[in-house]
């Protein structure tokens, strides 16, 4: 992990990969595992308030507004957040953040979906809530290492008491690639989060894939957590 920690990837950067099309995280068809685990995040609720960090434009946001439970996300490229909506033909409008210098949140007005244009580490809890499910897929593993400790203390700030989170971390030989992704054991989810969670792996896949092939990598698997907040 030592080689990763120094590793620090711009805002720049991520909006270079958008404006590229060099979005290979992205997942078309929503991810399996949210599918397979979405009891566990829902436990039977209905009208819940789930946080998607750094979101993208997962389709899996439009799945879980369809159920009737309210989503937020934040997402640094306003590219991304169009695409979103344009690609499942949703209308929104656009608002500035009078809180947050130059942001926008970009709102549905058919679905109760609200996305901020920002740095995540600009929300907190008195300017969108708190929230009953996190889905952090391709979240935790992209911010960078040296910044860990402040994204997961905002997220404590976020969650409901009672609240599920699911994480989804990565799992290779970081002396291979420099990420992101970034790898992130579990001995470092039980010191990031062991204060407040209780922390069960729930399962690890094989995800390796030609592309993890090309980064020189001989082992890609994504691990899936589930984070229960106790305090």
């Amino acid at each position: 992990i030592g080689s990763q920690m120094d590793r620090v990837v711009t805002e720049e950067q991520w909006l270079q990969k958008w404006e590229t099309g060099n979005i290979g995280f992205h997942k078309e068809q929503g991810h399996p595992l949210l599918q397979k685990y979405l009891d566990v995040l829902l436990r039977g609720r209905s009208g819940l308030r789930i946080f998607f960090p750094l979101c993208g434009k997962a389709v899996e946001m439009k799945w879980l507004a369809d159920m009737g439970h309210s989503v937020v996300g934040v997402e640094v490229s306003e590219q991304a957040l169009k695409e979103f909506f344009s690609e499942h033909t949703l209308p929104y409008c656009e608002e500035p953040v009078p809180e947050i210098s130059g942001a926008k949140k970009f709102q549905c007005t058919s679905r109760n979906i609200s996305l901020y244009c920002c740095s995540i580490y600009d929300l907190s809890s008195s300017l969108v809530g708190k929230f009953d499910g996190v889905w952090d897929r391709g979240s935790l593993v992209a911010v960078n290492p040296c910044d860990r400790q402040r994204y997961v203390s905002l997220m404590i700030t976020l969650m409901e008491k009672n609240s599920s989170y699911l994480l989804v971390t990565v799992s290779y030989d970081p002396n291979k690639h420099k990420g992101p992704p970034f790898y992130v054991p579990e001995s470092e989810i039980k010191s990031l989060f062991g204060d407040h969670c209780e922390i069960n792996c729930l399962q690890k896949v094989d995800d390796f894939s030609e592309r993890h092939r090309q980064w020189g990598l001989d082992y890609f698997l994504e691990v899936l957590y589930l984070l229960k907040f106790v305090a």
